[in-house]
């Protein structure tokens, strides 16, 4: 090979790897359409962190919520426990985690289009025909074959497209995983909440059999009526079927978290009751700017899907243009085998081949269309995944106030019909009073505790869910 070939071989390999021309469009600005700050009703505002002074530092503080470490929000040991162990086991994280590793593969793959593919190879080429003798030509060297000169940018954008796959997979996984962390921190305190509603019912269970058995005795004496009887009894019936009811709703919680952490869980790890400390971090404060949508993992998936879009429509501008593609081979020919490698046997061949695409049925500019109008529905999708990230983030911060304040109502409730029933019991006792005045404290009772617990269930789940929303939980620690 002159000099002169190899030095306008080693030009055009420079000129594809570096790439001369980018065909893709700059990348259109998303219009959300979402204001600036969250459309709150006047009962969130009342933060501490609303007054002026500590406005900064409240503010920061919730853009930073990203950077929470789950192990750091999460207060109760048994629930990080199981959260660890649904990271290691769950079989929907590790499918989103191998959809990364083959994202990364697609990506080498293409990337490696780039570069030449250099190989050794060797050959033999037999010709003959009638009145012509067999010739045999040996040929071995190395070489590179079919390598697109990347003028106009088709194979880097590419390239680029199926990078941005990747960190969407990444981004996918990133999200599945908060998911994940939300989904058993939820069975976690639902199953608290079923139990301590289990518990609630098999004592008001134990109570309304006790007053039937007296009130059964007493009417044996004549002291009440046959209505009274009846009447005690719905109260035990009532609270039998609610304690069956509950019993299996527990029963399906366990499922539900062996699902989810992808094990049996050990009984010493599931909570018996639903406590105050299961997160550790008091509530966010109102007043966030809407930009901390932007870290959440479905809005950054949708993000680099728009940015793979546009990568593409740059390939298809791409193909409209004149290609060249290079076939070259270094080594050594013979017509003998033994003598392949001797002296004198040196060999070359450089094949460059350009296409210039001419009439294409119309197949070019169809793919033109196609690659733009992905980018239009990619663009539709990054503006609808903020519109939803802001809509969960506002109805998370609206209810944070309102269900406070249904609990402290709830537990005032409570703490009134149990009063309530003190003294409606000690009247019908004395004979001041009817039964049904009684059953109707009771019940009111009974009613009152179930919603507690209930209440503080949804508390608890919509303090998770604003900690999922604003884009925390898939740190483990904070730094």
């Amino acid at each position: 090979m002159t000099k002169l070939s190899i030095h306008a071989l080693t030009l055009a390999i420079s000129l594809a790897t570096a790439g001369c021309v980018s065909l893709a469009p700059k990348l259109p600005v998303a219009d959300a359409a979402i204001p600036g700050e969250w459309p709150l009703p006047p009962t969130t505002q009342a933060f501490a962190g609303t007054a002026p002074a500590g406005e900064a530092t409240e503010t920061a503080s919730a853009a930073a919520v990203a950077d929470i470490g789950w192990r750091d929000f999460f207060a109760d040991q048994n629930l990080e426990t199981l959260i660890g162990r649904a990271l290691d086991n769950n079989r929907d994280l590790r499918v989103a985690v191998l959809n990364v590793e083959k994202a990364r593969a697609l990506y080498r793959i293409q990337r490696a289009d780039r570069v030449p593919a250099v190989g050794v190879s060797a050959q033999l080429q037999r010709t003959g025909g009638d009145n012509q003798a067999v010739v045999d030509q040996y040929t071995a060297g190395v070489g590179i074959t079919n390598f697109e000169l990347d003028l106009f940018g088709r194979v880097r954008n590419l390239s680029q497209s199926a990078l941005q796959r990747y960190f969407a997979e990444e981004e996918a996984r990133r999200g599945a995983q908060l998911s994940l962390i939300a989904e058993v921190a939820n069975a976690y305190l639902t199953l608290a909440a079923d139990r301590e509603l289990l518990s609630v019912s098999e004592a008001t269970l134990k109570n309304q059999q006790s007053a039937y058995d007296l009130t059964v005795k007493r009417r044996e004496l004549g002291a009440v009526s046959g209505l009274e009887v009846s009447q005690a009894r719905t109260q035990v019936e009532q609270a039998r079927a609610d304690a069956a009811r509950y019993a299996g709703q527990v029963a399906q919680d366990i499922n539900a978290l062996n699902l989810l952490v992808g094990e049996p869980v050990d009984p010493a790890l599931l909570p018996q009751r639903l406590t105050y400390e299961v997160s550790g971090i008091a509530a966010l404060p109102s007043g966030l700017p809407s930009e901390v949508l932007l870290r959440r993992p479905d809005v950054l998936q949708a993000e680099h899907t728009l940015r793979a879009a546009n990568a593409n429509i740059g390939a298809a501008r791409a193909a409209f243009f004149p290609s060249i593609s290079l076939t070259g081979l270094f080594g050594s020919a013979s017509s003998e085998l033994s003598g392949l490698f001797d002296a004198n046997t040196r060999a070359w061949s450089v094949n460059p081949v350009i296409n210039i695409p001419i009439f294409q049925g119309g197949k070019l500019r169809a793919g033109l269309a196609s690659a733009k109008a992905d980018q239009q529905i990619a663009l539709a999708q990054y503006e609808k995944a903020i519109q939803s990230g802001f809509r969960d983030v506002a109805d998370a911060l609206a209810l944070t106030r309102t269900l406070a304040e249904q609990r402290q109502a709830q537990e005032a409730l409570v703490e009134a019909a149990a009063r309530a029933d003190q003294l409606s019991t000690a009247r019908y006792k004395a004979g001041r009073d009817s039964y049904l005045n009684q059953l109707d404290a009771q019940r009111t009772l009974y009613g009152a505790q179930q919603g507690l617990v209930t209440t503080r269930l949804s508390e608890q789940i919509n303090r998770v869910a604003l900690y999922k929303v604003l884009g925390g939980g898939w740190n483990e620690r904070s730094q």
